[in-house]
């Protein structure tokens, strides 16, 4: 199982790695030279012999292809780690609102921001979208969870009313908050909307790097104990499974993750609902593979919809989150049709 899991993952990051290399070479912009060329001109020190290209492939082309490959893997990990918890593929940041939640938090931010500042420290106000996002996220997840969560076991039927409530709030507050906003203010909130990878710097990916990477340490591990738990609760706690630790595990650092996410792209739904449906296809329910496959099919997703989104209305660019719904509403419709001949 391990040898299988390995292989799987190598492939994945090669295939990955690929990918990434071919969108380089597609966006609004058409290089001049090679761009094999103006990487070996900054790895050897040597001046640019274009300097639009170089500039163009390492202050925008490359941190938004990395972003994406973050966010995606992110997203995916998050939805998987939740499907796990909930024990049901429609457990998902999207579906049960978090991703709502989220963004509600993040526009009141945009709109608000200048009264807001004038209650924290100085040093926090830069990450403060960030932190109002995350905030947004781990309240809905936790709402959520104890709201549909009855004896340790979770009624699906009142986690997705749940989300529905979250999502239809939060529009509407976002809804009010256009009245009280400016030209620019405007703009920004129809970005969070959605999603764009428009705003990709090589600091944000510094911070969602460092998010992503304690994440994983404690989320990527988790593929065991998560297929304990598919067993029952008490089951898994008679294995040795601190269950309950593992739960408040996943409600932080999924919550952690998917505000991020939100605080630098906007709403992306349906990744993690995209990619664990595959992978369950071909894995069923065996989380130990799932989890770290879902990290790199996630960065695969959002890497082919940026790039189509830069590609499909040239010179400008549709709205990843508009891309990601496309995709995935026909297998959300897809699961519910599964579950349908099931019961």
């Amino acid at each position: 199982m391990q040898n299988k899991r390995t292989i799987f993952i190598i492939a994945g990051l090669l295939l990955l790695a690929g990918l990434a290399i071919i969108s380089l070479q597609f966006g609004a912009y058409k290089f001049q030279g090679n761009l094999w060329d103006v990487l070996v001109e900054v790895v050897i020190g040597k001046p640019a012999s274009n300097p639009t290209d170089s500039y163009v492939f390492f202050s925008i082309r490359l941190p938004r292809i990395v972003m994406s490959i973050l966010v995606g893997s992110a997203l995916a990990v998050s939805g998987t780690a939740l499907q796990g918890m909930f024990k049901n593929p429609l457990a998902t940041p999207n579906l049960i609102g978090v991703t709502a939640g989220a963004s509600l938090f993040a526009a009141i931010t945009i709109v608000l921001g200048s009264y807001l500042k004038s209650f924290i420290p100085d040093a926090l106000h830069f990450f403060l979208l960030s932190i109002m996002a995350f905030l947004g996220a781990i309240i809905t997840m936790i709402f959520v969870y104890r709201i549909s969560t009855t004896k340790r076991k979770t009624n699906v039927v009142i986690m997705l009313l749940a989300g529905v409530a979250i999502t239809a709030l939060s529009g509407a507050i976002t809804g009010f908050l256009t009245y009280l906003t400016d030209e620019e203010e405007l703009r920004d909130l129809i970005f969070w909307t959605l999603g764009s990878l428009g705003g990709s710097s090589w600091l944000k990916v510094g911070i969602l790097a460092v998010v992503i990477l304690l994440a994983y340490s404690l989320l990527l591990n988790k593929g065991k104990a998560l297929n304990a738990m598919m067993l029952g609760e008490q089951d898994a706690t008679h294995l040795g499974v601190p269950v309950e630790k593992i739960k408040k595990q996943i409600i932080v650092l999924t919550a952690l993750l998917v505000g991020t996410c939100v605080a630098f792209t906007g709403t992306i739904g349906f990744v993690g609902l995209i990619i664990p449906y595959i992978l369950r296809l071909i894995f069923s329910s065996n989380y130990y593979i799932i989890l770290p496959l879902s990290a790199i099919g996630g960065g695969v997703l959002l890497l082919i919809a940026d790039t189509l989104s830069r590609v499909i209305v040239a010179p400008t660019e549709m709205p990843i989150g508009v891309l990601t719904a496309f995709l995935g509403t026909p297998i959300f419709i897809a699961i519910l049709i599964r579950h349908k001949k099931l019961l």
